[in-house]
């Protein structure tokens, strides 16, 4: 067995959702006959059942056995001369007076207690004393005289322990963070792989060794930037990492693979459905409630923290142009993957049941050549840096928008209005809902040109027949440019500069007798 471990670089990372696959690559130089190699250091955070070993073709040697061993030393408590830097011995000379200063402030504040009760005790007695009849001068002003001086005399040498119990702190806080910028101290636990092959010639050899490593995880972000009719988007991967090792000018392949997801399927339980008679008064009535839908395309659900990957339910995988090199700090590093420029068509949009605020939205073509998972995105305008927004999955050649932000000079004012009436025939239910939107437009001095605002307005949306919901157009002023299928109506408004304009929308629903709920 070797003495000396055979370096083991780091040459290969496939980051996933939330780990990694770490891919290793050397040349062996293998003598006849079998032979057990030491090889490393390497992570001890490597999942032993992923170790996989493998040789190249066109050489007789196999692999018999690869396992991973670790090896745990941990640090004396006192540094050594030899092995630590000057500013670790300072550290810990540091730390002991700390620790003495901490002690000593503490006998000095209780003996400041016991002077305190010193004191006291005396007044109480010349108080007493001087009750009764004795007036005993002299030996009073001694003793307090006494008592003050002793109390300064503590005061004061408490005063200037807490200033260097202040300036210690400040030093070793100092220090501590020099040490945290120069270098992590070295691992505790520190693993090996111990490698037994078997060669009927002697000769190079390459092998390549693969397993899974936890602490490693990478999301997607991007940076839109908007001039004019163009826009520009830059991909890139935030990875972080803390496996024990630095990733040096490895080739880096990112996937949304889910490793950690069970392949048996999910057990089937019995559900079981009954049947039940209507009473007389249920076959009467048609109950039915007011409820508010999100309507969203496929995709991750939105959770509290870090989101995972929305990879639209296929795996992608995304590879950097050039190597890259992650250290280990557990920090975000940003690896550029990809950029396009391509037309985009602003929109200024508003929905003032949700918002009194016209938004810019931004929609184009993705021409990256690969998907666009969803992610964060800071936005660039004319004037720099506006803002950060979210992108969705958008898949390659497909359309996507963005939100850029909200303007300033841009308001809209909503008002609604609820009428109901009853017929005396037929006992129908009218509802007649008015909704006026107000829309203003602030402009500079000089500036030019109608801006066409678009506003969407929800309408209510029937499951059952005995409910229906009819627009009235000849009561809307303008009417709706289109209504669809979710009952959204749009209105293409032009504004001119310090310009205003009314929207009004009118709808009925009306109901028949045996409604009940509305």
């Amino acid at each position: 067995m070797t003495t000396k471990p055979i370096a083991l670089p780091v040459t290969a990372v496939t980051c996933l959702e939330d780990r990694a696959h770490v891919e290793r690559v050397v040349v062996l130089d293998l003598a006849a006959g079998v032979q057990r190699l030491r090889l490393g250091p390497v992570s001890a955070l490597a999942v032993d059942r992923t170790l996989h070993a493998e040789l190249s073709a066109g050489h007789p040697a196999t692999v018999l056995d690869v396992r991973l061993t670790r090896n745990w030393t941990p640090r004396g408590p006192v540094p050594h001369a030899d092995d630590d830097s000057a500013l670790a011995l300072r550290a810990h000379a540091l730390v002991r007076e700390q620790l003495d200063l901490e002690q000593g402030r503490e006998r000095l504040r209780t003996r400041r207690q016991l002077l305190d009760g010193i004191a006291t005790d005396l007044l109480r007695e010349i108080g007493e004393g001087a009750g009764a009849g004795e007036s005993d001068v002299a030996r009073w002003a001694r003793e307090l005289d006494r008592a003050d001086e002793e109390r300064a005399s503590c005061g004061e040498r408490l005063r200037v322990l807490e200033a260097r119990l202040a300036a210690v702190g400040d030093e070793l806080g100092g220090i501590e963070r020099a040490l945290r910028l120069v270098g992590e101290e070295p691992a505790e636990l520190v693993g090996h792989v111990e490698l037994t092959v078997e060669s009927a010639a002697a000769g190079p050899v390459e092998l390549r060794l693969s397993h899974l490593t936890p602490c490693a995880l990478w999301r997607p972000a991007y940076r839109a930037v908007l001039d004019g009719d163009s826009l520009t988007l830059e991909t890139d991967a935030m990875v972080w990492q803390r496996t024990g090792e630095d990733w040096s000018d490895v080739r880096l392949t990112l996937s949304t693979a889910r490793s950690a997801l069970a392949t048996e399927p999910p057990f089937l339980g019995e559900d079981r459905l009954t049947l039940t008679d209507r009473s007389a008064a249920e076959r009467r009535t048609v109950g039915v409630e007011w409820r508010e839908e999100e309507t969203s395309t496929l995709g991750a659900a939105s959770v509290l923290g870090l989101p995972g990957v929305d990879d639209g339910g296929e795996t992608r995988v995304l590879r950097p142009p050039v190597r890259v090199s992650v250290p280990d700090d557990g920090r975000a590093h940003r690896v550029p993957l990809s950029g396009f420029t391509t037309t985009a068509r602003s929109e200024y949009a508003c929905a003032p049941e949700l918002s009194p605020l016209v938004t810019q939205v931004v929609r184009f073509d993705n021409r990256a050549g690969h998907a666009l998972l969803a992610g964060p995105v800071d936005l660039v305008r004319d004037s720099g840096f506006i803002g950060r927004g979210t992108l969705d999955f958008s898949a390659p050649g497909a359309s996507s928008e963005l939100a850029f932000g909200s303007r300033d000079d841009h308001r809209v004012v909503r008002r609604a209005e609820e009428t109901r009436e009853t017929t005396g025939l037929t006992q129908r239910t009218v509802i007649t809902r008015t909704v006026e939107l107000r829309l203003s437009r602030f402009s500079s001095p000089g500036e030019r040109g109608d801006r066409v605002v678009t506003v969407r307005e929800r309408l209510p949306v029937s499951e059952v027949s005995a409910v229906e919901i009819r627009l009235r157009k000849e009561s809307c002023a303008p009417e709706p440019d289109g209504v669809d299928a979710e009952g959204i109506a749009r209105w293409d408004v032009a504004l001119p500069p310090d310009g205003h304009r009314t929207v009004t929308l009118v709808y009925e629903l009306s109901a028949s007798a045996k409604v009940t709920g509305l």
